[in-house]
Order: structure tokens, then sequence, then C-alpha cells
């Protein structure tokens, strides 16, 4: 119980502090109020602060002191209104506060930036590739389609996982790890509740995959920012890679996917001829 009450106190310590700070880079031109002559400390009172966002004074300085005093999502909004508050500075207020912060709505999906890009060809010989949130690849670097067997006609991350025979082929853990792929789409579609898209991409692979209809008929979730693919190469042998999920903060949803090769497997040497080789096709076609 020491240990809860002591992180409540640290939370509203901070809650204190981080409105303290708001207030005081705000000034009274910036939202319209006259300045009132000389003030003791910069930016707004807050006296202020509770007219503009319409809760009583008291109550507000109660919340400033971080006090334990109830809060709801309509005041903390109007009070990140009236300190003009950014999105994350808005979701920490919340976490400050002990509420969840609102889901973000998600924005429209962008082709990967031409730093990613740049970084998916230096990750050569090693596979890696940036999907969107809705799991649609926006770059893919040579070698992802050369030890996966992805083509022109792979679009989606799920749908080739389901309807690509050759990765289905060579990746060896593929039964194993199908429920898992299923359930991690099903944890992202739950992020964005009111995005169709989700739906729309489920609704058509399951037409034309009974495995992955089955699996989406489990309402199973999952997370992981991690995994071990293990791949039959027709030319190259065995690839065994640690996958790592990384987060893009800029585009929300979406993911780089680094694959590096296991020390000790010989899949670096292995996978460093396999592109030699085919770099030398692709120079010399004759």
């Amino acid at each position: 119980m020491a240990s809860v009450s002591t992180s409540a106190d640290h939370r509203r310590a901070e809650l204190r502090d981080f409105l303290r700070s708001r207030r005081e880079r705000v000034s009274p031109a910036d939202v319209g109020m006259p300045g009132g002559g000389r003030r003791r400390t910069p930016g707004l009172r807050r006296e202020e602060v509770a007219v503009l966002a319409g809760v009583g004074v008291s109550w507000y300085t109660w919340l400033e002191q971080g006090r334990d005093i109830n809060v709801s999502e309509d005041v903390l909004d109007a009070i990140g209104r009236t300190l003009r508050l950014e999105a994350i500075e808005r979701a920490h207020l919340y976490r400050l506060a002990g509420l969840n912060p609102p889901e973000t709505p998600p924005a429209p999906a962008v082709p990967a930036s031409p730093e990613l890009r740049r970084l998916l060809s230096a990750w050569s010989p090693r596979p890696a590739y940036v999907r969107d949130r809705h799991w649609n690849f926006t770059a893919v670097n040579d070698a992802t389609r050369a030890v996966f067997g992805y083509g022109e006609t792979d679009h989606n991350c799920l749908v080739s996982f389901f309807t690509n025979n050759r990765y289905r082929v060579a990746h060896r853990h593929w039964t194993e790890t199908a429920p898992a792929v299923a359930a991690g789409f099903r944890a992202d579609a739950a992020r964005y509740p009111d995005d169709p898209e989700f739906a729309r991409v489920a609704a058509d692979l399951a037409t034309v995959s009974p495995e992955f209809a089955e699996l989406w008929a489990r309402h199973d979730v999952a997370e992981h920012t991690s995994a071990v693919k293990a791949v039959d190469h027709p030319e190259a042998g065995t690839l065994l890679f640690d996958a790592t999920l990384l987060p893009l903060p800029e585009h929300p949803g979406s993911h780089l996917i680094l694959h590096n090769p296991r020390p000790g497997s010989g899949t670096e040497e292995r996978l460093e001829r396999l592109m030699r080789e085919r770099s030398l096709v692709v120079a010399h076609p004759g």
C-alpha cells in the first residue's frame, strides 16, 4: 500500500509542476486577454485559467496543487485548450490525472519518407520493410523480396502471409505462427475502432483464405515487438532471423521491421552470397 501511495503522490507532484509550467508559458495576449499591468510571475494566473476553462477557481487551484480530486475528460480537454497544449502534452496531462488518453484519430497513410528508404537500402543485404497501420507495405528493400519471395502483387503483409505460397512454403514455422499473426492484426484494428479499412482487409482475406477465416473467428488478440523467423530458402538454404518491429511516431500505426541474421547460424554468410548472386544476375541478364 505504501508503494501505491508513493506512486500517486509522485504523479500528483508531476501534475502540479506540469500545469504550472504550461500556465507560465501562455501570456494573456495569447488568449485575447489584456495584460493587466505588471505581473509577479510570467504567463496566466490560476484564476484566469479557471475562467477560460469554465471551471471553479478553487477547483483548479486544488488541481494544480496536486490534491486528490476527481477530474473528467471534458474538464481536462478545456484546460488543455486554454493552455494551448499539443497532442502529446494533452495525452501527458491525461496520464498525470490518472485517466487514459483519448484515442488518436488515424492519420492518412503516406509513402515512406526518402530517409526511411535510404535506411532500408543501407540495411541490405538484410531484409527490412515498412508497413502502415493496415499492414500495407509502404517500402520494401531488395533483400526482403529475395528472402521471403515477395513479388509485385504483394502489397499487404497480412494478405501475403496467408496467400503467398512461396512465403508459406519457405516459412518453416508457418502453421505455428499463423494464429499470432491474425491475433496481432486484430489487436491493431482495436486501436482504431472507427477505421473501416481493417474490417475490409480482414473480410476480403477471409473469402480467399480458410485458415485466416478460422483464426479471425477466434477473436484472439496478441502484441509482439520481436520474433524469430526461420526460412528454408530454395537457393540459400536455412536462414534464421531476429525480426524487430520499431514504431514510427511520425506515422502513427506504421512500423519499421528489421531482420538481423542470428549469430552463429551461418545466415549472414548465406544471405550475402544470395544477394551477391542476385546482383550478378541482374547486372548480366544474358
